[in-house]
């Protein structure tokens, strides 16, 4: 059973911008922190960005300045605004519930030079 739903993926050139959703359960929403990771081939997966349920936020270092992760509460919604976007920035990005430990499928993000 999918949980959590990601979209907004897609290809870009370098200096673009890309709006990432992932939509979630209501209990999995109100009940945990959430957090955007990407994987980029040959790569280990890292975190990009979380945000607890009170909207605290912290960010990989990689993406301070650039990204912005957010919570829509009404929509069980959480979002990963990325602007200026680097071709070092292609990875398939995944969102998961931080208590829980759920993850989405992925959605791939594609940056060209």
């Amino acid at each position: 059973q999918v949980q959590l739903v990601e979209s907004g993926g897609g290809l870009v050139q370098a200096g673009g911008s890309l709006r990432l959703s992932c939509a979630a359960s209501r209990s999995i929403f109100s009940m945990n922190a959430m957090g955007w990771y990407r994987q980029a081939p040959g790569k280990q997966r890292e975190l990009v960005a979380a945000i607890t349920i009170g909207g605290s936020t912290k960010y990989a270092d990689s993406v301070k300045g650039r990204f912005t992760i957010s919570r829509d509460n009404a929509k069980n919604t959480v979002y990963l605004q990325m602007n200026s976007l680097k071709p070092e920035d292609t990875a398939t990005y995944y969102c998961r519930a931080e208590f829980w430990n759920y993850w989405g499928q992925g959605t791939q993000v594609t940056v060209s030079s």
